[in-house]
């Protein structure tokens, strides 16, 4: 597993949202175990181009910032179940307006990005 090699420069609010929502599908996870999609089976489904591996490192990852708690059910098979913490709920209005934005530039993003994919090839 990778382990940091340098410490995080944490000196300011960009610096600190990047070190917690770092990581490809992140913000999805929380906007998704928003939408009620608790369940990691479920989260695989609405993710699929993620592996199950990584979902789970990053949820982990989510629950050791506070922002998702984990819920185990005595049951077998396990049972599993992720919920947004008080604090991960302040973070949803953020991820809409972000969402939001990327709405109103969709055309525009989608150009530039594939501009750039298609000169790396």
């Amino acid at each position: 597993m990778y382990e940091r090699k340098t410490t995080p420069n944490l000196n300011c609010g960009l610096d600190l949202i990047g070190e917690v929502l770092y990581g490809k599908w992140k913000i999805r996870l929380l906007w998704f175990i928003n939408e009620g999609h608790k369940r990691p089976s479920e989260l695989q489904r609405k993710i699929p181009d993620a592996s199950r591996r990584v979902l789970n490192i990053q949820l982990k990852e989510l629950e050791e910032h506070e922002l998702v708690s984990k819920i185990i059910y005595p049951v077998v098979p396990p049972k599993v179940e992720y919920s947004l913490t008080d604090f991960g709920k302040t973070l949803i209005p953020v991820i809409s307006a972000i969402g939001n934005w990327g709405d109103e530039h969709e055309a525009r993003l989608r150009t530039l990005i594939l501009r750039r994919l298609d000169s790396n090839q």
